[in-house]
């Protein structure tokens, strides 16, 4: 690298397989980026003006959309680029910038899923006690949390791997992720320790703890009347069905590095996950949570509300 990392190019090499399909791809990938922005800025718009959206459980959902939006900037104008060009290359340096703006974000949103099942738990078994426990110093410190924990993890990982030798100068990927491990000469056993206590600190964990929460939520809910149980299916479900696709999405995150998969059948998976994952959070908050759906049926249709 000759210390200069920024006169290092890697090679995207996931995109070979586009061949005739390169401007349909392109097509389909930027009008879920819009679609996915301008669903996410929404919500977060209706969060903000409306006073009764200001409870914890909203504001947590409005930092998980948040972290939707730039998650998407921080792939998509870089991946649409790359789509048109006839060679698609990215420095080592923003490479290493990217991986770490994407797994902070996606280490966020595991912690801030953990603080939703705590908000419901919290809402649901001890309702007498619910605003003493999730107070705004409360919601601020776990915001703090959610967001500087990770990415101070993910900064010492990002920072051993900037001071390693590359060997390999053609990344097997359409973006910079966990792939580019396989860019180093030799993978160090400082590195590995520091990346599985990452991963067991900001993702493990917190789907520990979101099962235990939700079990005691099950079954408080199974032993109390109708009424709590319908709360709960309500105001839960939601949030499973988001913990569940995004679980998957880093499941198969982490394997990349692990499996020898053919470059088409990789770029293909990539491909399904970032085409539609960006679209879940929005759609499932805005038409699943009740309160929000209500006050976005009133934005789309304000004549049939009056």
């Amino acid at each position: 690298m000759d210390g200069e990392l920024n006169l290092t190019y890697i090679t995207l090499y996931g995109y070979v397989e586009m061949g005739n399909y390169r401007y349909l791809i392109f097509i389909n990938m930027f009008i879920v980026y819009v679609l996915s922005v301008s669903f996410n800025i929404i919500i977060l718009y209706l969060i903000w003006i409306h006073q009764n959206l200001h409870e914890p459980m909203y504001i947590f959902i409005a930092a998980l959309l948040l972290n939707s939006v730039v998650t998407s900037t921080t792939v998509y104008p870089k991946l649409l680029i790359d789509i048109l060009s006839e060679k698609q290359v990215i420095t080592f340096s923003a490479c290493v910038l990217q991986c770490f703006i994407y797994y902070s974000v996606s280490a966020s949103d595991f912690l801030l899923l953990a603080a939703m099942a705590y908000d419901r738990y919290v809402s649901i078994c001890k309702p007498l006690q619910y605003t003493t426990i999730m107070t705004k110093n409360m919601v601020s410190i776990i915001l703090g949390v959610a967001w500087v924990l990770p990415a101070c993890q993910i900064a010492v990982s990002m920072i051993m791997s900037a001071n390693k030798k590359l060997c390999n100068f053609t990344l097997k990927a359409i973006f910079c992720n966990n792939s580019y491990y396989n860019l180093f000469c030799v993978a160090t056993l400082a590195q590995s320790i520091v990346d599985m206590v990452t991963l067991f600190s900001v993702a493990v964990l917190p789907i520990l703890f979101i099962l235990f929460t939700y079990t005691r939520i099950l079954i408080i809910s199974y032993r109390s009347g109708r009424n709590v149980r319908k709360k709960a299916a309500q105001t839960c479900s939601p949030h499973l069905i988001i913990l569940i696709s995004f679980s998957s999405l880093c499941l198969y995150d982490v394997l990349i590095i692990r499996l020898d998969a053919e470059s088409y059948l990789h770029f293909i998976m990539t491909l399904q996950a970032f085409l539609y994952y960006p679209l879940f959070n929005p759609v499932v908050y805005g038409l699943k949570v009740k309160e929000i759906y209500k006050h976005l049926k009133k934005l789309i249709c304000p004549a049939k509300m009056i």
